[in-house]
């Protein structure tokens, strides 16, 4: 624990009610609900690249990545490497598709599609995903603000969730777009400062870090072996691929940004801005954890603490001392990866830095917490209420249900993250939930966007197969060892590979076999009459 100096309290307070104050100045220009959720599509494509970059840049890479590449080696970076084809296939189809739908909704097709159904499957999906994703960065910010300030997690989450919820209510998605703007620049300032830090901090220098690294085998990006069970590279890449097309797809966060722009060509520039920005930016905080393990292993008497303090967190408040010191002994990097960064802030970074470092971890939580937080409160209000309750809501009421949804959505991801305290790893998580709750909705909407023949029955039917196979692959790992051969053998990754695959392969097969049968009553009911 650490007593942080005025200086430094001074820096994050000025960043936190100026992040208010941007809510407050735009909510002025907020009349209208077109206003709130797309900004009447007159944000420059620039802006909104570096909004889309900042969204993935929350804190679960600040910290999560930097914990995996401690506690493994790069094997993650692949995710980083598929976007790019990723981004490819959605600016070559499905921006055009969303641009000229004009609907501000990614899941309103969904009903004209394949029926009601579809599009509450979908939006039930996505808010799911929207919570664990919040749920996963308020953990992120609060594991690293309890190491450098001694307050609870509880108490920074709820502290920080009301900051958020302030600005993202006041000011709509210009002030959510115009803030990631600043928040993108200081957390990635934020992360060269650190490395540069470690770095000085390194006996030896970057040399010894890549001998470390070397003889630790952190640099690897995985085994190249065709095998689906482990997290190989070709697990990671198929994964980051298929969620990567999700984000870019079928995402509400990025389709809403998609009508922000004044034309489809800055709405493209914007996506491949974020690409070109995110993947040498996560690059970065691979090398900022394969830095920290090479200091750590200078310093192994610092990591007696770092065991000693997750032995505690988890073990019950009647522990003994012995048993603590057990649990600590037993622990390997991977069971403490996110806390190193957090412990390298408190014993290193010097007093005026500190201020600044924490700005550029909360600007990594706030930017994506309260971009989910206007595009959940956007398809709450497009999908659920304007669907089933109030089709035609006065633009005053609409406004003001935007405002509650976007309050009562803050308040569910700022639960989730309190239900997650205690995990083992925060990107373990977050990837695990990804991978569940988006399975069934890219497959569902690529059947939809490719197999132009496919209908309501096929598809429901493809749907619910899918999600089956998702159910078992996820759970079937707890059955009792009687039925060990009933557990699903791939990687947990593979769960959004198969799950898309299944609903997309499934629903093609049954349109091609429902084809096939009209066409034999129709041939069956020509001959009758000859």
């Amino acid at each position: 624990m650490k007593n942080l100096p005025l200086f430094d309290l001074g820096v994050i307070a000025a960043y936190l009610v100026a992040m208010v104050l941007v809510g407050v100045y735009f909510s002025r220009k907020n009349k209208n609900a077109d206003q709130f959720t797309t900004a009447s599509g007159l944000i420059p494509g620039w802006a909104t690249g570096l909004s889309i970059y900042a969204t993935f840049l929350s804190s679960n890479t600040f910290l999560g990545v930097p914990g995996k590449a401690f506690g493994g080696n790069w094997n993650s970076f692949v995710f980083s490497l598929s976007m790019p084809i990723a981004a490819y296939v959605a600016s070559r189809f499905f921006i055009p598709f969303y641009r000229k739908t004009g609907e501000v909704s990614a899941y309103t097709h969904f009903e004209h599609r394949f029926g009601p159904w579809a599009r509450t499957y979908a939006v039930v999906c996505f808010l799911l995903t929207q919570l664990a994703r919040m749920g996963s960065i308020f953990l992120g910010i609060a594991l690293s603000l309890q190491a450098l300030t001694g307050y609870s997690m509880q108490t920074i989450m709820l502290v920080m969730g009301v900051c958020i919820i302030i600005y993202t209510v006041m000011g709509g998605i210009e002030a959510v777009i115009w803030t990631e703007v600043v928040q993108g620049v200081i957390k990635t300032f934020g992360a060269l400062l650190i490395l540069y830090l470690i770095v000085m901090a390194m006996p030896g220098g970057v040399s010894t870090i890549v001998d470390i690294g070397n003889a630790n085998d952190k640099f690897s990006l995985g085994s190249l072996s065709p095998d689906f069970t482990q997290s190989t590279f070709w697990v990671v890449l198929l994964y980051g691929f298929f969620i990567n097309l999700n984000n870019f797809g079928m995402d509400q966060n990025y389709i809403q940004r998609y009508h922000t722009t004044s034309s489809e060509k800055e709405a493209r520039s914007s996506l491949w801005l974020c690409v070109w920005l995110y993947v040498p930016a996560s690059l970065l905080f691979f090398v900022i954890g394969s830095c920290l393990f090479g200091y750590y292993q200078q310093h192994p008497e610092l990591l007696e603490t770092i065991r000693r303090n997750v032995a505690l967190e988890r073990l019950p408040a009647s522990a003994s001392a012995a048993e603590v010191s057990r649990m600590a002994a037993t622990l390997q990097p991977a069971d403490y990866g996110d806390k190193v960064m957090p412990n390298f802030m408190v014993t290193n970074v010097p007093a005026g830095l500190m201020g600044l470092i924490i700005s550029a971890i909360l600007s990594a939580a706030m930017s994506t917490i309260s971009s989910g937080m206007n595009a959940s409160a956007t398809v709450f209000t497009e999908d659920i209420y304007k669907r089933y309750i109030n089709p035609n809501p006065s633009a005053k009421k609409q406004l003001r249900l935007l405002h509650i949804a976007t309050i009562i959505v803050g308040l569910m991801g700022l639960g989730a993250g309190l239900a997650m305290i205690g995990v083992k790893s925060i990107l373990d998580a977050w990837w695990t939930l990804s991978g569940i709750f988006a399975a069934g909705m890219l497959g569902l909407f690529l059947l939809g966007l490719i197999s132009r023949q496919t209908r309501n029955r096929e598809a429901m039917l493809a749907t619910m197969i899918g999600v089956l196979v998702i159910i078992w692959m996820t759970f079937s790992s707890k059955l009792p060892d009687e039925y060990a051969y009933l557990r699903n053998p791939l990687h947990s990754n593979m769960i959004i590979v198969i799950g898309t695959l299944t609903i997309f392969l499934v629903g093609v097969l049954l349109t091609k076999l429902n084809g096939h049968s009209l066409e034999q009553t129709k041939e069956a009911t020509l001959l009758s009459n000859e």
